[in-house]
């Protein structure tokens, strides 16, 4: 439980850090955004694919990973219907139901949140795997993946005029769900037999549905596709990086 709690504190909190070069800049040209984006879904892709449902399968069969896939895929398309999607970059975001700033806010962070769900999922039910190098490969390449996405969040925020120190501060906050979701992932994955195969699947479907329906999109909107591409295959050379060195 003690390295779980760590290790999803350290992934929720990068979210933070990677926010904090909002105190000192306030845009982020489409470019740069788009290659962070790419980067992240390089990252989750490559967690998922290279990490994730290989333990899954080591630890069960084809069939209980293609419906955990499944199940992971459908819950978000599920939530993402009950939390509609929010283009941080829309300059119309601000008149959108001509909500107020901290309303405006409020709609943000159940977005990210909502993002953020399977990613602390996966960090609890890879701890709760019989794989001891799983859970702290699969916190740090969440972490990694967070930095971007605090940063984006913390941006959009000070652009819509909200003070800098009270964006970094949202936009740590929405990874704080992340430490709540591992540590349920994990509980569950313990004390249900034959779960954590199940839960690896799940998450690997959510982080893909992200990856598919949210950040390759978004990454190949400006006309930066190539840059982008780049970006997305580094994310995928770091997390194979990272799994054989720990």
């Amino acid at each position: 439980m003690t390295d779980v709690l760590i290790g999803s504190t350290i992934s929720a909190l990068s979210t933070g850090l990677g926010a904090i070069p909002i105190l000192f800049m306030k845009h982020l040209s489409h470019r740069w955004r788009d290659i962070l984006l790419a980067y992240t879904a390089g990252i989750m892709t490559s967690a998922s694919m290279l990490s994730l449902i290989p333990e899954a399968l080591a630890q069960s069969n084809v069939l209980v990973v293609a419906l955990g896939l499944l199940l992971g895929t459908l819950t978000l398309l599920f939530l993402e219907h009950k939390v509609p999607h929010m283009d941080l970059e829309d300059p119309n975001a601000r008149h959108l139901f001509n909500l107020n700033i901290d309303k405006q806010a409020f709609l943000i962070i159940a977005a990210i949140i909502l993002h953020n769900l399977p990613e602390g999922l996966s960090v609890g039910v890879s701890y709760a795997s019989s794989n001891d190098a799983l859970g702290p490969l699969i916190a740090f390449s969440i972490g990694l993946q967070n930095a971007p996405e605090g940063f984006l969040v913390a941006l959009f925020l000070v652009n819509q005029q909200v003070n800098r120190w009270k964006a970094l501060g949202i936009a740590t906050l929405t990874g704080v769900v992340e430490i709540v979701t591992s540590l349920l992932g994990f509980y569950l994955s313990s004390m249900i037999d034959n779960l954590v195969p199940y839960g690896l699947a799940f998450a690997a479907g959510a982080m893909m549905f992200i990856v598919y329906k949210e950040l390759i999109p978004e990454s190949h909107g400006h006309g930066f596709q190539r840059a982008a591409t780049v970006s997305f295959v580094l994310g995928l050379i770091t997390m194979l990086a990272l799994s054989n060195l720990i």
